[in-house]
């Protein structure tokens, strides 16, 4: 495993990150990983040198949080594990159960450290952004969560570019703590993020760490999912981002076929082209197969060369929006 810098902190992270998503109460997703097939993904993790962890209050409602709080107290000693979690998506049909608001990331903070089983989160998000409350508010009650030792540091998911660098200019204006991280939408298929969220965060040297890095798996070979709409998990998240179409299909052919060329697998090379990228600090993965968070993680060894890079964004085509509901 390699170890990076997160974004401009002094804390370094495994440059693999294990999404928990995945792993929880199959009663909020039937996709989703019970507890006792999820152990096996944090413990092995650990052993593959992975220090970092990625979750949200949401996944699962709770429950993928007090799965990943248990495993790495069992596996792991809690100063040598980074993690994450998230605040801002329904929690319940409480109307305060949601957004960003003083009352609940203050509930919410205190929430997720009780399920998590620890005094404190290294990075606390925000989910989305609060189209409801002021930013202001949210950044005063953030720089309070960190001052009062609940939160090392603060990060944000999947915002437009004009927001973060309206956080980030409010923040310091008024010598708050200020987000360090961007987990937002980014791979070979889905590459907007490059046209403005990507530059201000090289700027403001934020650490990026992109969720559904294969998207959706397709970059993991699976060409047969272009056309298979009916998985599970597609089934389940009308919400999330969808890839099933044909001008993926020269991305997705042009990556196996480098991939051959190179001797890894497309999965693997799809990764190692996003850790090629000097903003991305982490990819942010999710298994249901021990083989796959095994395969992944090789991926830090894969050596990409610019000619390779040109090759596998080419056929691109610009997309509409994705990812910031």
């Amino acid at each position: 495993m390699e170890y990076v810098r997160l974004g401009n902190t002094g804390m370094k992270v495994s440059r693999i990150c294990l999404g928990t998503m995945t792993y929880g109460s199959s009663k909020w997703r039937e996709w989703v990983l019970d507890e006792a097939e999820s152990k096996p993904f944090y413990r092995r993790a650990i052993e593959l040198g992975i220090n970092f962890f990625d979750t949200a209050d949401m996944y699962s409602l709770g429950a993928s949080e007090e799965v990943t709080g248990r495993a790495l107290a069992e596996y792991a000693r809690r100063n040598e594990v980074v993690i994450t979690t998230k605040v801002c998506q329904p929690m319940s049909d409480d109307p305060n159960a949601r957004g960003l608001s003083r009352k609940h990331i203050l509930d919410s903070i205190d929430g997720s450290l009780r399920r998590l089983g620890t005094d404190y989160v290294d990075v606390y998000m925000i989910h989305r952004w609060d189209y409801e409350t002021p930013i202001e508010e949210t950044l005063e009650t953030l720089n309070d969560v960190v001052r009062a030792g609940k939160a090392r540091y603060i990060g944000a998911s999947s915002t437009f570019a004009w927001q973060f660098a309206k956080a980030l200019f409010t923040s310091d204006l008024r010598g708050y703590s200020r987000f360090v991280t961007m987990q937002n939408h980014y791979n070979l298929l889905y590459r907007e993020e490059e046209r403005e969220m990507i530059p201000l965060c090289l700027d403001q040297k934020i650490g990026v760490l992109p969720w559904s890095p294969l998207g959706r798996g397709l970059l993991s070979g699976k060409q047969a999912g272009l056309q298979d709409k009916e998985t599970k998990r597609a089934h389940s998240d009308g919400k999330l981002p969808k890839f099933y179409d044909d001008a993926n299909l020269e991305i997705t052919s042009r990556l196996a076929e480098r991939a051959a060329e190179l001797g890894y697998t497309p999965a693997q090379v799809a990764i190692a082209w996003l850790l090629h990228k000097p903003a991305v600090s982490a990819p942010v993965v999710g298994a249901t197969k021990l083989q796959h968070l095994d395969d992944l993680v090789k991926a830090v060894t894969v050596q990409l060369s610019s000619s390779d890079v040109e090759y596998l964004e080419a056929p691109y085509m610009p997309r509409e929006i994705q990812g910031h509901q």
